[in-house]
């Protein structure tokens, strides 16, 4: 979970579980339905940097052409079981359906046990060629400390942690899984990436963070965004009715500017593809 107030620029991740988003994809008509959009059969992947350690990815080459990646953390810590059982709903379907009615491709960071709390949301996401999940880890406990308060991943179980999410949301029928991970709340050092090396992942970072956790302003978050992005920008973003209540409304208003402003929409393995 990322916060980034806005103005401000404090960048801060809470302890709270930000949960994702996703919901069974309506039927429609076929003249209703949006073209496919290409899907990435072999997502390209960065060489692994000095001594194997694992590549960071935080944004595409700026070019002539304007493209932008919105990415979206489906948050879930390994502990949060409780609260999704006593009825605290972390899911923001009108978010992914506004995605897929504005036609906007885009990437989903899912953590293995959100995977396993809702896996028919997880396999509409994966199972949709609008969209590709990466991997948020397993437990959404930080990678390295000090990390905003996250509890912290056991040590020796960096690659089970991200193993382990795969084999979750892969269980779920999910298809469009990309060989990407990112770190919960952004934090790694040197021996984390050394560790993850031989998963062969590719970490993605981003370079405009929307402040949409816990806003309250739409209008805040959506200027937030249209003010960071340039051409080969990923951005970063969440959905959960319950902690961040905005982001649909703060997508609504910066799609058609950014459209308007030139820019096509793709998804984190089409900007790294270049």
């Amino acid at each position: 979970m990322i916060r980034f107030t806005h103005k401000a620029a404090v960048l801060g991740v809470l302890g709270a579980v930000l949960v994702g988003c996703g919901q069974a994809r309506p039927t429609s008509t076929a003249a209703e339905r949006p073209p496919a959009p290409h899907v990435t059969k072999n997502p390209p992947v960065m060489a692994p940097g000095p001594g194997g350690l694992t590549p960071v990815f935080t944004r595409g080459p700026q070019r002539a052409a304007k493209v932008v990646a919105l990415s979206f953390d489906a948050d879930m810590t390994a502990d949060e079981g409780p609260r999704a059982a006593a009825g605290e709903r972390f899911d923001n379907p009108e978010l992914i359906a506004l995605l897929r009615r504005l036609k906007v491709p885009a990437t989903v960071f899912m953590t293995g046990r959100w995977a396993e709390e809702y896996p028919d949301q997880a396999r509409s996401i994966g199972t949709d060629p609008l969209f590709e999940i990466g991997n948020h880890s397993y437990s959404h406990y930080a990678f390295s400390t000090p990390c905003y308060g996250l509890p912290t991943v056991e040590k020796g179980a960096v690659r089970k942690e991200v193993q382990r999410a795969f084999g979750a949301i892969r269980a779920t029928g999910a298809r469009n899984v990309v060989p990407y991970f990112r770190f919960p709340g952004g934090c790694y050092d040197d021996d984390t990436l050394r560790a993850l090396g031989p998963e062969k992942v590719t970490a993605v970072q981003w370079d405009v963070v929307s402040g949409d956790a816990f806003a309250t302003d739409a209008d805040a978050v959506a200027e937030q965004v249209l003010d960071g992005v340039r051409s080969g920008s990923l951005v970063v973003m969440h959905c959960t009715r319950s902690a961040a209540p905005v982001t649909a409304e703060a997508v609504r208003q910066v799609v058609p500017e950014l459209r308007k402003r030139g820019y096509r929409f793709v998804r984190v393995s089409e900007l790294m593809g270049g």
